[in-house]
């Protein structure tokens, strides 16, 4: 069954989503296609529990929701019925297999010329910037391109849940979270790397994304000379990059006033990937402080904003 669904893989493929009763998906750039594969539930849950053995962990009843890495950075999550309601489902996240510079994303029209002057500009003045988006957007990829800019005497240390950045670069280093053994012990999280990475004499810091309380550490280390860094959060929008950072703050305990002037000291871009009918666009914004309240401000690529 493994080479069933190899066999769908090209290099054009960024997701696989297999369900015994969904059925076998494609996602590429140009959307999502189903597959002309079915699956019934035992063969599906046996290619979950192969892939997950594969990441070196394991997949039960006791343990029915699990994600792992295997190789270069391909993630794959399974989810088992019950907790699955309609069955085994898998998802397989692809990386990009071309490590991108920032000049390839004006070839495809994502940037203008005047957008790559600006973030290369913000990588010489090592300017930290978060990049925001929906899944699939292409925050990762963007970041990785972004970071490969990066003086080749720096230092990068990059911290991810699953390693998926693609950064054309000699000196980066990158750590993983680890998740508990099979006693609870042992677990590495995003908030405890950092604190780690801080001891390795990073020059730039790269937080492959940031889902909770510890987007509070990851700015905290950006406003104590780690400068230059980056990182990804999921917004719907340039906008809603504040409200996103003000809940994440929350979890932290960080109160929204506290939270708006670290987010204000920490971050100098805010890019936004967005998605409209299967093509990409980018926004570009600055954090700022509006009547006491955390804002995105959209920045006039013609002026300032």
């Amino acid at each position: 069954m493994l080479a069933a669904i190899n066999a769908l893989i090209d290099d054009d493929v960024t997701d696989v989503l297999i369900g015994s009763a969904s059925g076998v998906w494609v996602q590429r750039a140009s959307g999502v296609s189903r597959a002309s594969l079915e699956l019934s539930e035992q063969q599906a849950r046996s290619l979950a529990v192969q892939l997950i053995d594969m990441g070196g962990r394991h997949l039960d009843d006791a343990s029915p929701c699990v994600d792992v890495r295997l190789g270069d950075g391909v993630r794959v999550h399974a989810a088992l019925a019950p907790v699955s309601v309609s069955g085994t489902e898998i998802s397989i996240r692809l990386p990009t297999r071309k490590r991108l510079a920032l000049a390839d994303f004006v070839t495809d029209g994502l940037l203008t010329p005047a957008h790559l002057a600006l973030f290369q500009s913000a990588i010489e003045s090592r300017l930290p910037i978060l990049v925001s988006g929906s899944a699939g957007a292409g925050k990762t990829t963007f970041l990785g391109a972004l970071m490969s800019s990066v003086p080749t005497a720096e230092r990068i240390i990059t911290i991810e849940d699953v390693a998926e950045l693609r950064i054309d670069h000699d000196r980066r280093v990158a750590l993983e979270t680890r998740q508990a053994n099979s006693e609870g012990r042992g677990a590495l999280d995003i908030a405890e790397l950092i604190r780690q990475s801080l001891r390795m004499r990073p020059d730039r810091l790269v937080v492959g994304e940031c889902r909770g309380a510890e987007v509070v550490d990851m700015l905290r280390a950006f406003t104590t000379g780690h400068s230059g860094g980056g990182s990804t959060i999921h917004a719907n929008s340039l906008e809603d990059v504040a409200v996103r950072l003000d809940s994440l703050g929350a979890l932290a305990g960080i109160g929204s006033d506290a939270m708006a002037r670290l987010a204000t000291a920490a971050i100098d871009l805010v890019v936004h990937i967005g998605q409209a009918d299967s093509r990409r666009h980018v926004e570009i914004g600055r954090v700022k402080v509006v009547g006491g309240v955390l804002e995105v401000i959209p920045l006039d690529m013609a002026g300032s904003p």
